[in-house]
């Protein structure tokens, strides 16, 4: 039910359809078609064993220096102060190597 004042999604409470912008009431009748509906939703819980293999990080396509793999997880922190751009961090998904860029 929305409500004839300011026309917000009314609540009912106690026997009564309220608004909470404006605080309109209005007793609930016969006429109302109010439903209540409860649904449970069961979901799978998914146990990562080896939690290191996991990349939860986004990926590019970038040279390692070190083993040159072409394959590395990225990330950006703010180092400097906030008027200076981020810094790019890589690691690499083969040997772990992790190493920056800055602009």
């Amino acid at each position: 039910m929305f409500c004839p004042e300011c026309k917000s999604l009314m609540i009912s409470t106690g026997g009564q359809l309220k608004c909470k912008r404006c605080g309109y009431l209005r007793n609930i009748g016969k006429d109302d078609n109010l439903k209540k509906r409860t649904e449970i939703v069961k979901r799978d819980i998914v146990i990562v064993e080896d939690y290191e293999q996991v990349i939860t990080k986004p990926t590019t396509a970038i040279k390692c220096p070190k083993c040159s793999h072409n394959l590395a997880e990225w990330w950006l922190r703010q180092l400097r102060s906030a008027d200076e751009s981020e810094v790019r961090f890589f690691r690499c998904t083969a040997c772990k190597h992790t190493w920056r860029e800055y602009d």
